[in-house]
């Protein structure tokens, strides 16, 4: 339950930060996000609609068609953030004012609130967008990620924006989502991003045991087998922070210059020995 509340807390923060984007940034500067958001801006732009009725009505479909796809849990949460979006835009449309007529600044500041947004709902099992639910099922199969996903789908809506705003406004607002599909990353994967090593060496045991105490970070020790020399040998792998990368590589030269080292980028990291990070 204490979970559950928190995942709702967190999802109505992000339901918010998403309405102040679109309206203190998008609609002042007729910029589109992507994905449905965008559609209904753009009927809402073109009919005179309260968008936020339209985000309401356009995502319904894409819920009830999740429901073959996802659990409960999940719908339920998307429902409650897509229902809580569609309140936050009518509540504050027209009542916080304009943040700035500057494009770019809108794209850069706009695309970054927006981005938090959405990745705070997508983090805690919940989706503002129905191409975003798309999103996270083809990031399952393919490797790539939410935000670039929705960018490729969004080009056809992009385009479909050059005509109804004109094709600078529809530039700023690809930039705009450009932005704002990084900071999705961001909030998704983690922001201490740190580094994971594999190293091959006939003296890992001795790597191994001056990286815990040199470093304090412990190790893991693997079973491997060389593929020309056919011999059993250790494989080490460890992770450790960015800054404390070419420390580590110093204690595995200092001790065999041989040794064959690949590093690796990792975005979040959980675990007894890892709360540092």
């Amino acid at each position: 339950m204490k979970k559950f509340i928190l995942e709702m807390l967190f999802i109505t923060l992000g339901a918010f930060l998403a309405a102040f984007a679109i309206e203190g940034f998008l609609v002042p500067n007729q910029m589109i996000d992507g994905g449905i958001v965008g559609v209904s801006m753009m009927i809402s732009y073109l009919t005179q609609i309260n968008l936020g009725l339209l985000l309401f009505v356009l995502n319904v479909p894409f819920i009830l068609l999740a429901l073959k796809i996802y659990g409960k849990m999940f719908i339920l949460q998307t429902f409650y953030a897509v229902s809580a979006f569609s309140i936050f835009v009518g509540l504050v449309g027209g009542k916080i004012g304009i943040v700035t007529h500057d494009g770019l600044l809108v794209a850069v500041f706009g695309g970054m609130i927006l981005g938090a947004g959405v990745g705070l709902v997508l983090r805690n099992n919940g989706s503002l967008d129905g191409t975003e639910i798309l999103a996270i099922t083809l990031t399952k199969k393919f490797p790539v990620s939410v935000g670039e996903i929705i960018m490729f789908v969004n080009i056809f809506i992009y385009t479909c924006a050059g005509f109804v705003y004109g094709w600078d406004k529809a530039m700023y607002s690809a930039l705009t989502y450009f932005t704002a599909s990084r900071t999705i990353d961001v909030v998704l994967q983690g922001l201490n991003e740190a580094k994971s090593i594999f190293v091959v060496s006939d003296k890992n045991l001795e790597i191994g045991s001056n990286i815990i105490s040199q470093l304090d970070k412990s190790v893991t020790y693997i079973d491997a087998q060389g593929g020309y020399s056919h011999q059993k040998k250790k494989m080490l792998y460890c992770v450790v922070p960015r800054i404390e990368l070419t420390k580590l590589k110093d204690i595995v030269n200092s001790i065999d210059p041989e040794a064959f080292i690949a590093i690796e980028n990792v975005h979040e990291v959980d675990g007894k020995r890892i709360k540092k990070y």
